[in-house]
């Protein structure tokens, strides 16, 4: 039975970068558990707490700043909440302030995607290093006894490092699609409150649609009208 430790020395240098990056995948797969916790991001009912007092004109700014450092949904909300404002200028506002927060709800993914991709690759490497090992020692080393521990030794870090790199990479990758999926979903949940906050404040058609996701909505319901215009009716018979 070889320890941990031997497997590693076993693996050589490259084990150096593989192991970095698993405590890296850790230390990120814990900070966003912690901060993408949906309680934390949307807190519940937090459009109908704030309505009454947006509706009296009572927000101040100190009620605004609570209200913004509470949550990333309360960010968004007070950017539109700091002064009356035109349906417009409240669109405006709220869509900046959702594409900061939805920035920061995918920091660190690209780190951990990253790792993904790179510690396969790494153990590739290793897997590599250790053949070229392997012929090297072949070719220097004299007697069946000696060429036997040199191609244990080469196939040993080939094998360390290829898989102490899909180790590290199947659970970084898994969470990293994990964290996708669930930022898209806080960022819709979020696109739905601000929308219920808009549309009580300014009762009227729906036009609000947050660049979160793009205009390719308001776009396309856009072109649809223009070319309903375009086409000329027919004569009723």
């Amino acid at each position: 039975m070889h320890s941990t430790w031997d497997l590693i020395a076993a693996g050589g240098w490259l084990m150096a970068p593989i192991i970095l990056g698993s405590f890296i995948a850790l230390t990120i797969i814990f900070e966003r558990f912690m901060s993408l916790r949906r309680t934390r991001v949307l807190p519940p009912d937090l459009v109908m707490r704030i309505l009454p007092e947006a509706r009296s004109g009572q927000m101040t700014a100190s009620r605004l700043g609570v209200l913004a450092a509470g949550s990333p949904l309360g960010r968004v909300l007070a950017a539109g909440l700091g002064a009356p404002l035109s349906r417009e200028e409240m669109k405006e506002r709220i869509e900046d302030a959702g594409r900061h927060v939805a920035h920061e709800l995918e920091r660190y993914l690209n780190t951990l995607g990253t790792i993904a991709v790179i510690s396969p690759l790494l153990g590739l490497l290793g897997t590599v290093v250790g053949i070229i090992d392997v012929f090297a020692a072949m070719s220097l080393e004299q007697g069946d006894a000696l060429q036997t521990t040199a191609l244990a030794g080469g196939i040993s870090k080939a094998l360390v490092t290829t898989a102490a790199g899909i180790c590290v990479a199947v659970p970084a990758l898994i969470f990293y699609r994990y964290f996708r999926g669930l930022v898209d979903a806080l960022v819709i949940d979020m696109e739905r409150e601000t929308i219920r906050l808009v549309e009580t404040l300014h009762p009227g058609v729906m036009e609000y649609v947050t660049p979160i996701l793009g205009e390719s909505l308001h776009h396309g319901t856009m072109q649809g009208e223009e070319s309903r215009k375009a086409t000329p009716e027919e004569p009723a018979s």
